[in-house]
């Protein structure tokens, strides 16, 4: 026991992991503010707080906004989960004392971009459902089976699953509509750009070289490059106007309606694949979760 009060003590108090995920996460104080429901100084000042219990920055700060640093970026990759683990063990202690709630799981953009609005709207027809979202990158056929239901990429064939298309996928350039580039009359013209890269090494989803093997361009991605390893943090640096990112129609669609973001050229790859709804098969959904269900395939 001793050993473990000592470990605990030497640890940064949680609020500011948490804090720390969603700035990350968001791109942005201010951001992290609203998700938090807490003002943008004490966004500021837990950060500070962590940073110096830590002894080393983890943003990057500068006239545009923030970026993670490297350091940031690491340590990130190593808290997210376990954040993620212990948000699901205390929403199953919970779920487990209210026969009202349902869990989703699914990434984190999904989360964000496309299933935050509805369960908004699904709250406003059900108030007496509770949908709770475990959002995580590290998820799969195996691990989908810890909630109700899931978001799941891939083709949408899976043997343990059952499962519906939501979201197709559709892949393009975008960057702030700030910024001014010649229009590329070839995909392989895009190559001489600013282009913000996706490591999406410990998950399934395309990169830079990717889209471009798919037009049959030869592409390497530079060493220097500025890079993220999620798909918030590159669609937040196109709108800081760091350069071009490459984004998924669903999650930008939004920005671009509202003149945010403009398309870099008119190419985009439809891969065939997309986000499924999906759940176990031969295990009944409760009534809660096939509402849920029900309302969201409606919504597509």
């Amino acid at each position: 026991m001793t050993n473990v009060l000592r470990m605990l003590n030497s640890l940064p108090p949680i609020e500011t992991l948490v804090c720390f995920e969603s700035v990350a996460r968001s791109g942005s104080f201010t951001a992290a503010a609203r998700e938090l429901s807490i003002t943008q100084s004490a966004v500021s000042k837990q950060i500070k707080a962590l940073e110096e219990a830590l002894n080393c920055a983890l943003f990057d700060r500068h006239a545009r906004g923030i970026t993670v640093s490297r350091a940031g970026a690491s340590f990130l990759e190593e808290i997210e989960p376990v954040l993620y683990r212990l948000q699901r063990a205390v929403q199953k202690a919970r779920n487990a004392q209210s026969g009202e709630a349902v869990t989703i799981s699914c990434t984190l953009s999904v989360a964000h971009y496309w299933l935050f609005p509805r369960i908004v709207r699904f709250n406003q027809k059900y108030p007496d459902i509770t949908v709770s979202v475990v959002s995580t990158n590290a998820m799969n056929e195996h691990s989908v089976g810890e909630n109700d239901l899931g978001i799941l990429y891939g083709s949408g064939d899976w043997t343990t699953l059952e499962s519906a298309p939501l979201i197709h996928e559709i892949v393009y350039p975008v960057c702030s509509a700030d910024m001014q580039f010649p229009e590329p009359a070839t995909p392989g013209e895009l190559r001489s750009l600013p282009l913000i890269q996706l490591d999406s090494h410990q998950w399934d989803c395309l990169d830079w070289q990717d889209w471009f093997d798919h037009f049959g361009v030869d592409y390497q991605i530079p060493g220097k490059a500025i890079t993220f390893n999620q798909l918030t943090l590159t669609l937040n640096a196109a709108l800081e106007g760091l350069g071009v990112s490459l984004v998924w129609d669903s999650m930008a669609r939004t920005a671009i309606d509202a003149g945010k973001l403009k398309r870099v050229g008119q190419f985009q790859f439809e891969t065939g694949r997309g986000d499924h709804l999906v759940y176990v098969k031969h295990r009944p959904l409760s009534t809660q979760a096939a509402t849920f269900r029900d309302w969201l395939l409606t919504t597509i």
